[in-house]
């Protein structure tokens, strides 16, 4: 933390919205976001959206989904979707974050093709790429990290 490192502060934002403590929480988020980190600015629209120790400001939380979607963030493509009221762009958000692996996207897609919004041809090849994209990240690393942060955040409550 101490060299500025996003990743560093982005996991210290991580560990005191954990535990309730938003005000900290925002603060690390902050510094993590300046820098340029991707989880950050999702951690912060989400703070935004939702008033946790800022106040509850819609457009705040979709500028920062923005800026986590031009790093990859597939989350805050979804919670862009939420937010969209252009059917069309809406799907466009859905598409791109199911691709990327988020699974919720990828649901909805489904909806959408059945009520004839998309074709069967679009929804196959997104999932194709879904799938894909949640192959490619598969590993006995991943998975033991993840188990890692399920037992910590279980702990935390």
């Amino acid at each position: 933390m101490k060299a500025n490192d996003p990743a560093a502060l982005n996991q210290m934002g991580g560990n005191h919205y954990i535990v309730g403590d938003y005000d900290k929480a925002v603060e690390y988020y902050t510094k993590a976001a300046e820098l340029g980190d991707s989880m950050a600015h999702h951690s912060l629209g989400c703070m935004y959206s939702e008033g946790n120790s800022v106040e509850k400001d819609e457009g705040m939380a979709i500028r920062h989904w923005e800026k986590a979607v031009i790093g990859g963030n597939h989350q805050a493509r979804y919670n862009l979707y939420i937010h969209e009221t252009d059917n069309k762009r809406a799907v466009k958000h859905l598409i791109i974050a199911a691709k990327l692996g988020e699974e919720e996207s990828m649901k909805k897609l489904w909806k959408y093709y059945s009520d004839g919004i998309i074709s069967k041809t679009e929804l196959d090849a997104t999932l194709r790429a879904h799938q894909s994209a949640i192959d490619a990240t598969k590993s006995a690393q991943r998975e033991a990290a993840e188990a890692c942060h399920q037992r910590k955040a279980t702990a935390s409550r």
